[in-house]
């Protein structure tokens, strides 16, 4: 029953979309750490990716050890995937002036570009649930 159910799961580049969530929450994470350092900023606004990225990883994981709860924790997971593009949104606040701030306005465009992208699989991995269930 396993086998089967794994077969008609929605995957990208071969992996659930848990897995893919808790591999973006980790990069969202890292990416803060990393751009703070090189940064060197005393501000906590450079950690803003994490602030993400920490429950997108948790949640993700705990739908990956929940199978149960998946569909909850899951919805979480893309409601945090698309407040962080709505925050990377930012980024064309910008425009007029862009890479002023280069680390901030990388952040900003990571965050809409991976949210965009991230939120628009899930949408795509809740569609295929839905049709094939």
């Amino acid at each position: 029953m396993k086998a089967m159910k794994d077969s008609i799961e929605y995957k990208f580049l071969g992996m659930s979309m848990e897995k893919v969530g808790s591999i973006y929450g980790f990069f969202l994470i890292l990416w803060a750490l990393i751009i703070s350092y090189l940064s060197s900023s005393n501000s906590i606004t450079s950690l803003i990716p994490a602030f993400f990225g920490i429950p997108m990883l948790l949640f993700s994981l705990i739908a990956i050890l929940l199978p149960d709860k998946k569909k909850f924790f899951m919805h979480l997971v893309v409601t945090i995937s698309l407040l962080t593009l709505i925050g990377g949104l930012d980024f064309l606040r910008s425009l007029s002036n862009p890479f002023q701030n280069i680390w901030a306005d990388l952040s900003k465009l990571m965050m809409l570009l991976t949210g965009a992208f991230y939120t628009f699989q899930c949408i795509k991995s809740f569609k295929h649930a839905k049709k094939n269930n």
